[in-house]
């Protein structure tokens, strides 16, 4: 095991997770090394391809907008566990914490006294001038102060081993149920791996969701009634959103199953109408209420917005989150965690240059080739440019981009991020991946120990996103 990596090295020296530079074994994972040199790769093959059957069986796929095919992908899946010890666990867990009750801080200021903006410490036109903040929740109190109920912030770690948090995701991250199957799938392949280490459960997520959702409901009602409210089987997403409303226990409901009386939402029901008191929605800002949004919506609920407002009903996460994860909010994080909570950061924000700021745009348009550039309302690994694997017409492109329109766009240096072990078609050999951690806030804030990693199966990829050909592993917190 000491050598199985030697010959294919990862030319930029990332951060192995499994291997120490001298080509030894991290202490943390060695019970799995072990394991690992022992079990002949047809073995794995044979697991991998029982693996995929179960998930097919399971309907466990995702869609891809755009695609003519119209065509559902499963979403590959590695044998090989991404192992994180405890100690480093704990310093990720404060600092997750720390960080969503910063960005909670926020938008509770933005949308009531504005102190940030006063200080003079983000500038407002970055916060009013942005296409997610929305001014009809000015003013306007939500439970328990709490916006972003649910959050899936994207770690990274280069440096010689030092984790950044690369993206925070408030709106409607998606994901968690790859992590949760993940782990069945793991425990059914290789119970003997559960059975000799001290792994962390994750198992128990759905429960921790719910409990903190009720824990938001308005009215103080005791067992509240929870909704999952989707877009419909045609969403690229409705897996997770079935999944996650199944292992709650509760409704999973269109908009057309919903309507509102009385500033009051109802669930249509054999037994009649039943009052919702939360709805956690996976429906954009837009297309919640025709109302009040885009006329044209038929995802929607009208009234909901009205009910809302009344204090009637809780919306997780709470309308015009988007602004906090807006890739032009990014840099400022940092200075929200000093101002709000009087704490220096415990997680480092990649460094990031901002297109709108003349000598920073300057710096950018000097060292594309260097640098990664990113839309700031882009997702899903698109409206990127990657400088060193770029051609010069590319560079050229968004030198152009950048220029007409600075403020959509934001650079960060090209990171070399952690490599860990993956089972690809020449054997096991290194793939770059990052980790996303889901973090829930209700009557405190909480998190299941570990979350989904994600894994750029292309070799010398640094886009491990599912829609550009990235797979996902199971993620294990030792005791």
């Amino acid at each position: 095991m000491t050598d199985f990596l030697s010959d294919r090295a990862v030319p930029n020296a990332s951060y192995d997770e499994m291997q120490t530079p001298e080509s030894g074994i991290r202490e943390h994972y060695r019970p799995f090394a072990d394991w690992l040199g022992r079990t002949a790769p047809d073995q794995l093959a044979q697991k991998r391809e029982e693996a995929e059957r179960a998930f097919h069986r399971l309907g466990i796929t995702f869609a891809v907008y755009g695609e003519d095919s119209g065509n559902e992908r499963l979403i590959p899946f590695d044998l090989i566990p991404r192992i994180i010890p405890g100690d480093e666990w704990a310093t990720l867990e404060r600092g997750l914490k720390q960080r969503i009750s910063a960005l909670n801080a926020f938008l509770g200021d933005i949308y009531h006294g504005q102190r940030i903006l006063a200080a003079g410490l983000i500038p407002s036109e970055r916060v009013l001038g942005n296409t997610q903040y929305r001014r009809e929740m000015q003013g306007m109190n939500v439970p328990g102060g709490i916006y972003a109920h649910i959050a899936g912030v994207d770690i990274v770690r280069a440096d010689g081993g030092r984790f950044y948090v690369l993206e925070d995701n408030l709106r409607v991250p998606s994901g968690v149920s790859y992590m949760l199957e993940n782990r069945k799938m793991m425990m059914r392949l290789f119970p003997e791996l559960f059975a000799t280490q001290s792994i962390r459960p994750v198992q128990h997520y759905p429960d921790v969701l719910l409990e903190n959702l009720r824990g938001v409901a308005p009215d103080g009602h005791d067992r509240p009634t929870v909704a999952v409210l989707t877009p419909g089987p045609y969403n690229s997403a409705y897996f997770e959103h079935s999944f996650l409303a199944q292992q709650m226990g509760v409704e999973l409901v269109e908009g057309q199953d919903l309507f509102v009386r009385d500033d009051t939402v109802y669930m249509k029901t054999t037994r009649g109408p039943q009052r919702v008191h939360v709805i956690y929605r996976r429906v954009d800002d837009d297309f919640l209420d025709p109302r009040a949004f885009r006329p044209d919506s038929q995802l929607g609920v009208p009234g909901l917005f009205a009910a809302y407002r009344a204090g009637r009903v809780t919306l997780a996460n709470a309308i015009g989150t988007g602004v906090a994860d807006d890739k032009s909010i990014y840099p400022y994080v940092p200075e929200m965690i000093r101002f709000y909570l009087g704490e220096e950061p415990i997680l480092a924000n990649v460094p990031t240059y901002k297109g709108y700021v003349a000598e920073e745009r300057d710096y950018v348009l000097a060292h594309l080739d260097e640098l990664v550039v990113k839309e700031v309302h882009g997702a899903g690994g698109y409206g990127m440019l990657i400088g060193p694997a770029s051609t010069q017409a590319e560079r050229d492109e968004f030198r152009r981009r950048i220029t007409s329109q600075p403020d959509k766009y934001i650079a960060q240096p090209t990171l070399a991020l952690s490599t860990c072990p993956t089972f690809v078609a020449s054997g096991v050999a290194p793939r770059h991946i990052d980790l996303r951690p889901y973090v829930l806030s209700g009557r405190a804030v909480n998190l299941v120990p570990g979350g989904l990693t994600r894994v750029a199966l292309r070799e010398g990829s640094l886009v491990v996103n599912s829609s550009q050909g990235g797979g996902t592993k199971d993620t294990w917190v030792l005791e």
